[in-house]
């Protein structure tokens, strides 16, 4: 299981400077959640440019470097927490990248292998690391190169839902025109331990862009994304959409 954060600014900005002073009660997050770390930037057709370590955020001193200093228009932060016995290693911290899109994942798919015969034979042997996690963003692009961004990203995820098991799909897409946010969960699979809140993403819409987060931290007055739902964020226009899953 894991957190995820994701903004798109109108100018250069830093992952702190865009979630505000309460940014170190999220790399606090880490303490539970700190089997890797990973941020992913991209600013406008450039390719991403990616970040990370299978290590533990707040102990990072590349990590502080990057949150404080690393400015682009659009990043993803996930910070990872192992599960289904995946290997804590640099091929399994997120996010992954291919092409122009970065994407990001928490919770679990089981098992892993069962999300294999959903992609397409282009993207067999791409695979960095042995997590359910790049399974389900090679079946996002499966399914995209079938028709456009936005129906194949709801296609994949409907596919996933309707035939696999999982304890949430929620993830983070950042391409050079949208961000991406899909919140699909079993709310009957939090961990133990944790809040009834855990698998839900909030966002804010303001001055500065919209930032998009999991739970656990300061979240006041930001607007909840249900649950089978999908958040669309124009990255030119900062504009919104929730489109039903």
């Amino acid at each position: 299981m894991c957190r995820l954060m994701g903004y798109v600014a109108g100018g250069a900005t830093t992952l702190a400077e865009i979630a505000g002073p309460n940014f170190t009660e999220f790399t606090d997050l880490s303490q539970k959640h700190g089997d890797g770390w990973g941020i992913a930037t991209a600013d406008g057709s450039k390719s991403p440019t990616l970040l990370l370590e299978p290590s533990r955020a707040r102990e990072s001193e590349k990590f502080a470097d990057a949150a404080k200093n690393l400015k682009s228009n659009a990043a993803l932060l996930h910070l990872r927490w192992a599960t289904l016995g995946l290997a804590v290693s640099e091929g399994n911290t997120h996010p992954f990248v291919s092409g122009d899109i970065s994407f990001i994942h928490n919770g679990g798919i089981m098992p892993p292998t069962s999300l294999d015969p959903m992609i397409a034979p282009e993207f067999n042997g791409k695979l960095r690391g042995e997590t359910d996690s790049e399974r389900y963003f090679y079946v996002l692009l499966s399914e995209i190169a079938k028709s456009n961004l936005t129906d194949g990203v709801l296609a994949g995820v409907r596919k996933i839902r309707d035939n696999c098991k999982f304890s949430s799909i929620n993830a983070m897409l950042l391409t050079p025109t949208k961000l991406i946010i899909i919140s699909e969960h079993n709310n009957d699979r939090i961990p133990e331990d944790e809040t009834a809140d855990y698998y839900e993403l909030y966002y804010r819409k303001d001055a500065k862009g919209v930032l998009v987060a999991s739970s656990g931290w300061d979240q006041a007055n930001w607007t909840e994304l249900p649950n089978h739902n999908v958040l669309i964020v124009d990255r030119e226009t900062q504009e919104t959409q929730v489109v039903a899953l």
